[in-house]
């Protein structure tokens, strides 16, 4: 029987993880594919996942683009990947860097699977602080920009800025994928703004985030101006929108 999870994973020269986040992944105990966006790793990611694909036949996927293209683009392009197989109910996105537990994704999927989220947010700050590794001045970066994200646009959402989640099919067949405006971390608030007035349920399911060890962060000054100025945009333009309601699991 055909697996009904899909575990999205953008990359950019993570040659130093790739392999292990795929193993982990792999030995998890729900039925779950791996698709694999790689934006021209030079290092050789790529060709690490093509071994992968040898060891796991069927499981591991790949879509290959030329220079970096940007966090979000590279979902977009997976969700589009996933809503063309029949198969995959439940979507996730995951890092390759093991900030975000492999075995979490077990929890995010029995969120939506059998708690009746549409979609499930692994999150940092919805049992205080669950964060390792990172300087104080990153987490309270991370932390108010999140309540800040709340205040301006009302989601019921703590941890706003989360890149560890799972989608059911049902939201992503109803959201306008192809206009999505953000690229970094506005995409993931665009994301869930976008969940939330189409009237889907968030559940977030507390997680522990801990920095990468192996590798090194596509964290830059501009995803966070980004972000910011994003959030302000989208609630600028909600007031003039009006919102298909999919509350009712009927549609």
């Amino acid at each position: 029987m055909a697996n009904d999870s899909l575990v999205i994973i953008p990359t950019y020269n993570e040659k130093e993880n790739i392999s292990a986040i795929v193993d982990a992944v792999m030995q998890l105990p729900i039925p779950a594919d791996i698709l694999v966006i790689d934006d021209g790793s030079p290092d050789g990611t790529a060709d690490i996942v093509r071994d992968k694909m040898k060891e796991y036949p069927g499981r591991i996927h790949m879509v290959e683009r030329q220079g970096k293209l940007g966090l979000g683009t590279a979902y977009i392009a997976g969700f589009k990947w996933a809503l063309e197989r029949s198969q995959y109910e439940y979507i996730f996105e995951m890092d390759a860097d093991f900030s975000h537990a492999p075995a979490d994704l077990v929890k995010l999927r029995e969120a939506c699977a059998t708690e009746g989220a549409d979609m499930a947010v692994g999150s940092r700050y919805i049992t205080g602080v669950n964060v390792v590794n990172w300087p104080m001045g990153r987490v309270l970066m991370s932390y108010y920009a999140s309540a800040y994200v709340r205040i301006v646009t009302g989601m019921p959402v703590r941890d706003t800025t989360a890149g560890f989640a799972c989608y059911t099919r049902r939201v992503l067949a109803a959201l306008p994928l192809d206009n999505i405006r953000f690229k970094g971390y506005a995409f993931q608030i665009e994301m869930k703004f976008l969940t939330h007035k189409y009237g889907f349920k968030i559940k977030e399911v507390p997680i522990v985030f801990v920095n990468r060890v192996l590798g090194t962060s596509k964290m830059s000054s501009g995803i966070f101006s980004e972000a910011f100025i994003g959030v302000l945009r989208l609630k600028a333009s909600s007031l003039f929108t009006k919102y298909p309601d999919y509350s009712r699991k009927d549609q």
